[in-house]
């Protein structure tokens, strides 16, 4: 981190997706209590869901609105005017981008929805399918990221 720029962005970068993924990972261990008696399993399993999704929320957030602007200069939002959807991108002009920043972002940006791929992998043969929930809801926010950043970077490269 001493070669970045924006030691913090870098680190709320990875934090929330890091969180989200290890509340999944680690929070079935909670609700999926087979003790003797136990009754609450449903209650644990509801709460490591709404956290994962509140951790995944506030991840699609902080990367699209901070860390891309930040990082890598770029944004990306979407416009609703009745029935049509416009997809705006938006680049910093004459601004240094950072070569560690850079890597770390579109590093990590681009990892997530692979690892969460593969936990969906892994919970479709464990017939784990209400663990998918979050899956899916975290592999449509950071593939949305993803394309919106990808669309945003193709754009930067045309106006060169």
């Amino acid at each position: 981190l001493s070669q970045s720029a924006h030691p913090i962005v870098c680190i709320f970068h990875v934090l929330f997706k890091g969180l989200a993924l290890f509340f999944y990972i680690f929070g079935g261990w909670f609700s999926g209590t087979k003790k003797k008696g136990a009754t609450n399993s449903g209650a644990n399993f509801i709460t490591v869901t709404v956290i994962c999704i509140l951790l995944l929320a506030a991840d699609f957030w902080v990367v699209k609105n901070i860390t891309g602007r930040l990082l890598v200069g770029l944004r990306w939002w979407n416009k609703v005017d009745g029935d049509k959807t416009t997809w705006i991108f938006e680049s910093a002009k004459d601004r240094q981008i950072n070569k560690f920043d850079s890597s770390v972002f579109w590093m990590v940006l681009y990892a997530t929805p692979i690892a969460w791929g593969a936990l969906m992998i892994i919970g479709i043969l464990k017939f784990n399918l209400a663990w998918l929930i979050v899956v899916f809801m975290a592999i449509a926010l950071s593939s949305a990221n993803v394309y919106g950043y990808y669309k945003c970077s193709s754009d930067q490269k045309a106006k060169f």
